[in-house]
């Protein structure tokens, strides 16, 4: 099973994308045919179509980055900027097996800013989760949290820059979710208060300023992370790449991971097995595993508490469940 896609119907070649595609981008990975006919698929976002040549079968996934109402600046801004992620991780070595990220293979502005790239074939992480919530199928999910445990690693330690981390990056990151939390009524304003106490209380730690920054995905979800065989992970997603403490992606996991267990029963504890073998697996990438260990699970709860708080943003999340999630980031911020 791959990313899921749905058939829409076929590329005009009257379209403006389609001479780019032929022109421009299939002579990239070996087809040349002034001819090509494409069949159109939408992917697991609004706007990521799916493109395969017909004759030639090949697949290639346009990222479209201007909607109605956006601004087409930023629009372009994004869509470079992602290429440039792209290529940035690629030239440290993140491509093959076991660690991949996708190859960019063009940008047009003009065409509502698409990025072109690879199509990354791989069965998302989030798969993993709900068979082993669902169906029981554990053994999977921790064999595929060891094999991003150690893309994870190796994304993070290739990429240290020796400067230490500004944690005030993520007390800001924290209040502007909790200034939408409120304007969505979803927190009151004794919630805000709580959560604005609770971070200057994380602030004052003098462990949440000691790492060095590190490349972090940005946006490691179930669904932006694909896995082939064996040890095999495929990075998509780069647009929100940034330099931060690597504990920045592993909280995301880990609070993806409790969110999908808690969503499923409400039992939470039941995720805390993949929680902490995924980050053991983490551990054992450095000299001292115990240390590396300790170092990070001191830190994590903040990014963690972050992610529940990004979670509870989405309409799609029930009301009970957003507000769930509000008072499950309230306990993991109250550790000592």
């Amino acid at each position: 099973m791959t990313v899921p896609k749905q058939y829409i119907g076929h590329l005009s070649s009257h379209d403006p994308l389609h001479p780019y595609l032929v022109h421009d981008i299939l002579p990239q990975i070996g087809v040349h045919n002034s001819t090509a006919e494409f069949r159109v698929f939408s992917m697991k976002a609004s706007k990521v179509y799916l493109y395969e040549e017909r004759h030639s079968c090949a697949q290639v996934v346009g990222k479209f980055f201007v909607s109605r109402g956006h601004n087409k600046a930023d629009a372009i801004q994004r869509m470079r900027q992602e290429f440039d992620n792209l290529q940035l991780l690629r030239g440290y070595g993140l491509a093959g097996y076991p660690h991949h990220v996708v190859r960019p293979l063009g940008t047009n502005a003009y065409l509502n800013s698409v990025l072109v790239e690879e199509y990354a074939k791989g069965v998302p992480l989030s798969i993993f989760v709900n068979e082993a919530i669902h169906q029981g199928q554990s053994q999977p999910l921790f064999d595929k949290l060891t094999a991003l445990a150690y893309f994870l690693a190796t994304l993070h330690n290739r990429t240290a820059n020796g400067q230490g981390v500004d944690f005030h990056q993520d007390c800001a990151y924290l209040d502007r979710l909790v200034r939408k939390l409120q304007s969505q009524q979803v927190i009151g304003a004794w919630d805000a208060d709580e959560l604005y106490w609770l971070r200057d209380r994380w602030r004052e730690k003098p462990r949440m300023w000691e790492d060095t920054q590190v490349l972090v995905h940005g946006d490691a979800t179930p669904s932006n992370l694909l896995f082939g065989r064996g040890l095999s992970v495929i990075a998509i997603d780069l647009e929100r790449m940034k330099r931060a403490d690597r504990a920045f992606d592993l909280g995301r996991i880990a609070g993806e991971l409790q969110h999908y267990f808690l969503q499923a029963g409400g039992n939470k504890h039941a995720a805390e097995p993949f929680i902490g073998h995924f980050l053991w697996e983490y551990a054992c990438h450095f000299p001292d595993r115990e240390r590396a260990f300790h170092s990070i699970t001191s830190r994590l709860p903040f990014q963690m508490a972050l992610t529940l708080l990004r979670i509870a943003r989405n309409s799609w999340v029930s009301v009970p469940q957003r507000g769930r999630l509000v008072e499950e980031a309230k306990i993991i911020l109250r550790t000592p």
